[in-house]
């Protein structure tokens, strides 16, 4: 039998330029928020975010003139008094959670993956990221958008700021995006196991567990967006785990459209006359703590519930950067990697 040829390989000119390629990337991607608590940095925040036709679905020449006039002189003032109220040494509440997120993941993945992680508004750009993952040898990334349920407000615009840094590429890596997760058991058992906890530390007994998921306009539901079907369905299978009641409803809404329903707001208003008065709430929606969670649902929420009738309140905290919570991003991020680990 005639041995194989084996070729030596071939020596790179001298004056070659040197290339870092074969690394494999993660890029975690969260929605973001303004650098500081104070008016012109949550100003400069919303007219990026606010501008994005993927969450505000109205013609842009109709909506730009609202936007810049009345909203943007009006809502910063407020909005930055509420981050106020939340704001971590660190930083956001949302900033900080993120960065631990993509340090603890980069610790459980080794050497063999670097992870990143990236804003969609605001400071730490996807586009800033991706290339720097690709300047360090990442020709191979996942895209990791932190909405556990699919919606063209979260996950889709991550995608499309993706594909517009990928324009500006020569070299563009291979890029993967991490499936939404909402019916994932992993996510689903750190979920149960996280309220499981939470509640074994109050010093009372839940007559009910709350879900508060960020709203959306009515209208996204019947243009075809998913979102609405895949928190009920995270809503249902949080319940069967748990064993308990589990009630899902919606916050954050604005303005005079209809929203999805049932409303977070009102649920809290009308629970005690129904006879319930003792509740904890969590917020599956989100994959770390943000102004949404910890100034809307655990304070606002709080007085809202308590002055309707209620004795009991306590809000779960997301998974953040727990154990608990980082043990299922990394099985499902290691999942999404098969074939290149």
């Amino acid at each position: 039998m005639t041995s194989p040829l084996i070729l030596p390989p071939v020596a790179l000119p001298a004056d070659h330029k040197p290339v870092k390629a074969g690394r494999i990337g993660v890029l975690l991607v969260n929605l973001g928020s303004p650098d500081a608590p104070d008016v012109p940095a949550v100003k400069r925040f919303l007219r990026e975010f606010l501008s994005d036709s993927r969450v505000i679905e109205i013609p842009q020449i109709l909506w730009r003139p609202i936007l810049n006039l009345l909203i943007l002189n009006i809502r910063p003032r407020t909005t930055a008094a509420n981050y106020a109220k939340v704001w971590m040494d660190e930083g956001s509440p949302i900033t900080v959670y993120t960065k631990r997120q993509a340090a603890a993941l980069q610790v459980r993945l080794g050497a063999a993956v670097q992870v990143d992680w990236a804003m969609r508004y605001g400071t730490r750009s996807i586009a800033e990221r991706l290339a720097a993952l690709m300047q360090s040898g990442c020709d191979r990334i996942l895209l990791a958008p932190m909405y556990p349920q699919y919606s063209a407000a979260t996950n889709a615009t991550v995608v499309d700021d993706a594909a517009r840094a990928l324009m500006d590429m020569r070299w563009q890596p291979t890029l993967r995006t991490m499936a939404p997760y909402f019916d994932n058991p992993d996510h689903i058992a750190a979920l149960a196991q996280s309220i499981r906890d939470g509640v074994a530390k109050l010093d009372f007994v839940p007559d009910l567990i709350l879900t508060s998921f960020h709203g959306m306009p009515l209208r996204t539901l019947e243009a075809g967006d998913p979102y609405h079907c895949q928190c009920m369905k995270t809503g249902r299978l949080l319940g069967e785990a748990l064993g308990m009641k589990v009630k899902v409803t919606f916050q954050s809404r604005f303005g005079r459209a209809e929203w999805l329903k049932p409303y977070t707001d009102d649920t809290l208003l009308n629970l005690p006359k129904e006879g319930v008065q003792k509740i904890a709430v969590v917020s599956p929606g989100f994959a770390a703590d943000c102004l949404e969670t910890l100034e809307e649902v655990a304070m606002e929420g709080r007085d809202e519930f308590i002055e309707a009738g209620g004795t009991h309140f306590a809000y779960i905290p997301c998974l953040n950067d727990s154990d608990t919570g980082m043990a299922m991003l990394e099985n499902i991020v290691r999942r999404e990697l098969a074939g290149w680990l």
